[in-house]
């Protein structure tokens, strides 16, 4: 009995260092979730904005004469997988993963600390919450470069839609060759020198910018699924911390009792 109650002791101990633990990355990820959020959302902005200017510009017949806009003869696919820097985030990083497991035959560039321990291992990892403008930019120009070559024929992004605090929904986007949703209606504005020249020299700009939006939101989805996570544990480690002390209690009253009734016994004899 007494050696029951011993482990139950340590137990509890465990268990309440764990409940600390969540408590602190609760708060973490809470601290970190309104500036998450306000960069996706400025991100969007400026994609909303830019995918405009690029609608104008591919309403233009001369246009559809752009290298981006047309499939290339390369069989190579790049997908870049955007994972977390962490771990003790729900399902985000393998709902990320699960996904990008049905693309066997691409080649992946991983951005975040998670997906380059799955796919690269390098030792100077892209981190997802430290992602800037510059990489984005260095990358964006690296994958033109290789597509205009024809070096690979198809660019696509595995990332996280950031849809509530609750949420979050990982899907497949393309990036190269460019896309064009609908048909825009012809435009008024004019390009200067011309249609074609804007959009093949903004194209660069827009992809950086469409990777650049992707990771904000995969990083604010990240942290919102660890902020749930966290709190989830804690709630469990608080019911298996009174489910324990329940058992602890009746353990000790039951080895109580049992000492007095020796005692009682021994009185007697």
């Amino acid at each position: 009995m007494g050696a029951d109650i011993k482990a139950l002791k340590i137990r509890i101990k465990s268990v309440d260092s764990t409940l600390h633990l969540t408590k602190a990355m609760q708060l973490v990820a809470a601290s970190k979730i309104w500036r998450a959020n306000d960069a996706m959302a400025k991100s969007r902005s400026y994609m909303d904005a830019f995918e405009k200017v690029v609608g104008n510009l591919s309403s233009s017949k001369e246009c559809e004469k752009s290298p981006y806009l047309s499939a290339s003869s390369s069989k190579t696919e790049k997908m870049i997988v955007i994972a977390g820097d962490r771990g003790l985030a729900g399902g985000y990083n393998a709902n990320v993963y699960k996904l990008a497991k049905k693309f066997p035959d691409v080649e992946i560039i991983p951005i975040g600390k998670r997906a380059n321990d799955k796919y690269s291992k390098s030792s100077e990892p892209v981190y997802a919450e430290r992602f800037t403008a510059d990489t984005a930019s260095e990358l964006a120009r690296s994958l033109c470069e290789e597509f205009l070559d024809g070096k690979i024929g198809k660019v696509s992004i595995i990332g996280t839609k950031y849809v509530s605090a609750m949420t979050q929904e990982p899907y497949v986007k393309q990036i190269l060759p460019i896309e064009i949703k609908e048909k825009p209606i012809k435009s008024s504005i004019i390009f200067e020198p011309d249609e074609l020249t804007v959009l093949n020299t903004v194209i660069p700009e827009y992809v950086a910018g469409f990777i650049s939006a992707c990771v904000k939101e995969s990083f604010a989805s990240e942290v919102a699924a660890r902020r749930m996570a966290m709190d989830s544990a804690g709630k469990n480690a608080k019911k298996m911390i009174d489910d324990l002390k329940l058992a602890y209690n009746r353990a000790r009253q039951s080895s109580i009792t049992k000492e007095i009734t020796e005692i009682v016994a021994g009185n007697d004899n």
